[in-house]
Formats: structure tokens, C-alpha cells, sequence
């Protein structure tokens, strides 16, 4: 598309990859910069990378699962090794009121009886009577879509410069908390996450394991890698794992099998992530383009949406740009 002038995003997390590639699939010279060193070096890293909508029905607003949905079929066409295997909601047998009350609040599920469990998961057969399987959604390594994102820009000719902060031109904002000073309301929520190796046990799925207090899941990396999330802590502290929320993690994952007592702890982090009042996305004006932030407890599963919002306004004001790039 000759005569587009180059739009730069500001972030290579997973809303500014996002963003930048939609753009670029449509025609529009972009670049993407990025104050940090490496790809997703900020909270998109420490994701959970469920592609979950119905399930995060549960606990959001509509939207979120119907902006959500469309987000399988995008990371299923642009990231290798994304896999749309269901995910499994399963509780302790004193907590099974729990798998009532989380169908209730959600849909696209169906139920599961203990033999039902065994055929998806062997490995948990026997220890749960009943679950809820939502066989529509999927999941993705965040930390290897992150690199399969910046490969699909590199072959498009998008350059990815690393230790910048200053951007020229028209500019989409995608910095997460960092853009504070133009975002008043932003927020960061802590979450926690645990990543653990266990010989003995696979799973081809996301669980989740409903509990009174906190829903926590546990998702497959491959080759024996476990990611166990999902606290969502108004903190915004940026030290490490609390004791309580290690010790709430790992045994999730005991809870769900006794064999990963025997699992090696790879990694314990903690990150802040975004979120306006409301705990929803937006893609707002800025000082000098636009603004794609809040993203909260739903990166992967929303960036594709806001990318496209973003590309929409773009695309839907063509006179402004020109007058924004010249300015």
C-alpha cells in the first residue's frame, strides 16, 4: 500500500505483537518498539495462555466471552503448536457443589461422569466423580506465541528495535502499565504463577480445580511442563511469589494428583498486570495515535480483538492520520 506512512507500536507484549500484525496483514507499513531487551520481556510471559471464554464467563462481563471467542481461531491459525483440547473444570469431592455453581455461570460445557474423566485425562482417573468439559477452547504457550508473533512480523519486513522508548509519527501505545502517565485510571493487579516438571503425570488440557476462594488451573507446557495460575491480587507489588500463594499453588496441583509431590519447581513469578476500573480492555485516543491497554486477566484471549478495534480506527480515519503524522 503505497503512499501509508509508518505507524510505530509502542510494546512487543502481547497486545503490541498482536496489534502490530494485524496492521501489517492489512497493508500498513508498522514497526514495533520496545524499551526492554527481549520479546515479551513484561507480564505477558507469566500468562496463563487458556483461550478460555466460556469458562471465564464465570467470573466477567459478557463481553469477555464474546470478544473472546473469535480469539481461538486467530492463535490457531497464527501461532504452531496452539491446541484446541477443551479444557476440564474438575473439584475435590467436599467442593463438588462448586461444579454446580461454576455451570451456572457459564455455557458451552458439558458434563462429565468419573469414567468420562479417565477417557480425557487417564492420568486422573479415579479421583474425580464429575466435572464440566468445554470441548470449544484452547491453549497456547504464551512465552513460544510471543516469538512465533515476532517471526510472523519479521517475515512481513516489521522491524522489532529493542532499547527505545521515544517513538515518531503516528503512534499506538500498547505499554501495559508504563503507559500510566497518559492512563490516570490504569491499575496493575498482581498474579502469581508456578511452573513445575513431573515425570509422572501428563495431561493434554487445561484443568481447572474450583475451590471456595480461588479457582486454580494448571496447564501443560509439553514435555512434562506444568504452569499452575490464577491469583488475582489488587497489589501492586512487584516482589516475589508470597509464601501463601506458593503453598495455595502447589497444592492445586497435589490436589489434582499426589504424584506431582514429586514434580521439580522450574520457575515461581509475579507480575502486575493492567486493568482500567471495570477489569475490561479498551482502545482509547492518545496524545498521539491511540491507546490499546487493560487487557487484566485476558491478554491472549482479547488481544486479537483489540488488535483489530485498533486497526479498525485506523483504517476508519484516514484524514485524522494524515493530520496526526504531519503535525
Amino acid at each position: 500500500m503505497s503512499g501509508r506512512s509508518k505507524i510505530t507500536v509502542v510494546g512487543a507484549g502481547v497486545a503490541g505483537l498482536t496489534t502490530a500484525l494485524e496492521l501489517a496483514e492489512r497493508g500498513h507499513p508498522v514497526e514495533v518498539i520496545e524499551r526492554g531487551q527481549a520479546v515479551g520481556a513484561g507480564c505477558s510471559r507469566m500468562a496463563g495462555g487458556m483461550l478460555a471464554p466460556w469458562c471465564e464467563r464465570a467470573a466477567t462481563e459478557e463481553v469477555v466471552a464474546r470478544l473472546g471467542a473469535p480469539a481461538i481461531d486467530w492463535w490457531l491459525h497464527h501461532v504452531p503448536g496452539a491446541e484446541r483440547n477443551g479444557t476440564l473444570v474438575v473439584a475435590p469431592a467436599r467442593d463438588s457443589t462448586e461444579l454446580t455453581r461454576f455451570s451456572q455461570r457459564t455455557d458451552s460445557w458439558e458434563w462429565r461422569d468419573e469414567a468420562g474423566v479417565a477417557a480425557l485425562e487417564p492420568d486422573l482417573a479415579g479421583r474425580f466423580r464429575r466435572a464440566l468439559f468445554f470441548p470449544h477452547e484452547a491453549h497456547l504457550d504464551p512465552r513460544r506465541a510471543l516469538l512465533a508473533l515476532a517471526e510472523a512480523l519479521a517475515k512481513r519486513g516489521v522491524a522489532i528495535r529493542f532499547g527505545v522508548d521515544r517513538a515518531e509519527g503516528f503512534v499506538i501505545d500498547c505499554r501495559g502499565l508504563a503507559a500510566r502517565d497518559v492512563l490516570p485510571d490504569l491499575r496493575g493487579v498482581r498474579g502469581e504463577m508456578a511452573m513445575i516438571h513431573s515425570r509422572e503425570v501428563a495431561l493434554s488440557r487445561p484443568v481447572r480445580l474450583l475451590h471456595p476462594r480461588i479457582p486454580l488451573y494448571i496447564v501443560p507446557r509439553g514435555a512434562g511442563v506444568f504452569m499452575i495460575g490464577a491469583t488475582s491480587i489488587e497489589n501492586e507489588g512487584r516482589g516475589g511469589v508470597s509464601v501463601r500463594s506458593a503453598v495455595e499453588l502447589l497444592n492445586a496441583a497435589y490436589t489434582l494428583h499426589p504424584a506431582f509431590a514429586e514434580a521439580e519447581i522450574l520457575e515461581l513469578g509475579a507480575d502486575l498486570r493492567p486493568a482500567f476500573p471495570d477489569n475490561l480492555p479498551a482502545v482509547r485516543p492518545g496524545p498521539r495515535g491511540l491507546l490499546v491497554n487493560g487487557l487484566y486477566r485476558h491478554g491472549f484471549l482479547l488481544a486479537p480483538a483489540m488488535a483489530r478495534q485498533a486497526a479498525d480506527l485506523v483504517e476508519s480515519d484516514h484524514a485524522d492520520l494524515r493530520q496526526r503524522r504531519s503535525a
